[in-house]
């Protein structure tokens, strides 16, 4: 089990300075229980985590810096600073940095999960489909492309 330690995370740095590379953008943990397990994300124009399902986690997104284009149960929105995205366990979503900035945002799933072990396993992985792969093993589903249309 694992507890919720206390503490500030300062920005721009990771729990225990940990920094992950996720297929080019920046992830950094900020807080792991089994509750709960949040992680900031730096998102340079043109990258973008396709659409896919969490099965087990409802995840949220709270935008810092720039906007992310998000596909929420197929319909798209715009996410800007200060705001808040909300994703229900089980409804398809993905974002994109559409814009000509990078964008910078908090997120968080609840419970934990297994997406922090995700994360450890997908740092620095170049093969899409293997990422695919682990990632299923891991209660996160990526749909096929055409659902990032």
């Amino acid at each position: 089990m694992t507890e919720l330690a206390g503490g500030i995370t300062r920005e721009g740095e990771g729990l225990d300075d940990v920094e992950w590379n996720i297929l080019g953008q920046r992830y950094f943990p900020k807080a792991d229980s089994d509750d709960a397990f949040a992680f900031e994300t730096n998102s340079e124009p043109g990258q973008f985590v396709p659409v896919h399902i969490h099965a087990t986690q409802d995840e949220y997104i709270l935008m810092q810096e720039g906007e992310l284009h998000v596909k929420l149960d197929g319909v798209w929105s715009v996410a800007r600073a200060g705001d808040l995205v909300r994703m229900p366990r089980g409804v398809p979503h993905g974002y994109f940095n559409k814009s000509d900035r990078p964008a910078k945002a908090l997120f968080w799933v609840a419970p934990a999960g297994r997406l922090r072990a995700l994360f450890e396993t997908l740092h620095d992985m170049t093969d899409v489909d293997e990422v695919v792969r682990v990632s299923a093993r891991h209660d996160v589903e990526f749909l096929p492309p055409d659902a990032n249309e």
